[in-house]
């Protein structure tokens, strides 16, 4: 499906910026809660792998390619080596690092549901977790900071719902046979682009009806 977009060398080549970035993202939040480096090390290899591994172990490949494939799971540490030397100028490109992290969820949501759907299972389990595989290193990320996962709390951009959009796309076009190179890069673009979105003018998903609350703990919902 997604080889019919990119050769396989292409494809691993993406898969390992997207993980780079995703580092990148966990390393930094480690940082920022003062872990020593081993704490970060932890963060950027969760934050990146994670959702991978889950949605792998969920359909049955095993080992998770984290565990076969060595550059996937050295690409996370070097991230991290990054950001624990110079994490104030990492900091100054976080608008970059942004909006790889968005390409990364794009790309992430669409091949997760297409591996899913190679393997066997049905459209809206596919679908599932095609989300899992691009929100899913977050929020673990999120756990092992001891925070309240970023996708669950109304006052951050939207996050879970562009990935969601992307894997919905191919769910449908699985389902009308018109999954394509074209209609896959659509949906990967999509994603990306409607994160962006978020991101620029701070979309949020709406709370339960007529809640007014002024915290931002108690205001959590489900994004």
């Amino acid at each position: 499906m997604l080889t019919e977009l990119f050769t396989p060398s292409v494809q691993h080549a993406l898969d390992v910026v997207g993980i780079f970035f995703f580092a990148i993202s966990g390393a930094l939040l480690a940082v920022r809660k003062n872990f020593d480096v081993f704490g970060i090390a932890v963060l950027a290899e969760v934050t990146a792998l994670g959702g991978g591994i889950f949605r792998d172990v969920i359909i049955g490949a095993v080992p998770p390619a984290a565990f076969t494939d060595l550059g996937y799971f050295l690409t996370p540490l070097f991230a991290a080596g990054l950001v624990f030397f110079l994490h104030p100028h990492v900091e100054r490109i976080q608008v970059g690092v942004n909006v790889f992290d968005a390409a990364g969820l794009g790309l992430f949501a669409v091949s997760g549901t297409t591996k899913a759907y190679d393997y066997g299972l049905g459209l809206t389990a596919s679908v599932a977790l095609g989300l899992a595989t691009a929100v899913g290193g977050g929020v673990l990320r999120d756990v092992l900071a001891n925070e309240v996962p970023s996708l669950l709390r109304w006052d951050r951009d939207l996050y879970a719902v562009p990935a969601l959009v992307g894997a919905s796309m191919v769910g449908l076009c699985i389902q009308f046979d018109v999954l394509n190179g074209w209609s896959t890069g659509f949906a990967v673009v999509t994603g990306f682009v409607l994160r962006l979105l978020a991101m620029r003018f701070h979309w949020r998903a709406p709370r339960a009806y007529n809640r007014r609350s002024a915290s931002g703990e108690e205001g959590a919902a489900a994004t």
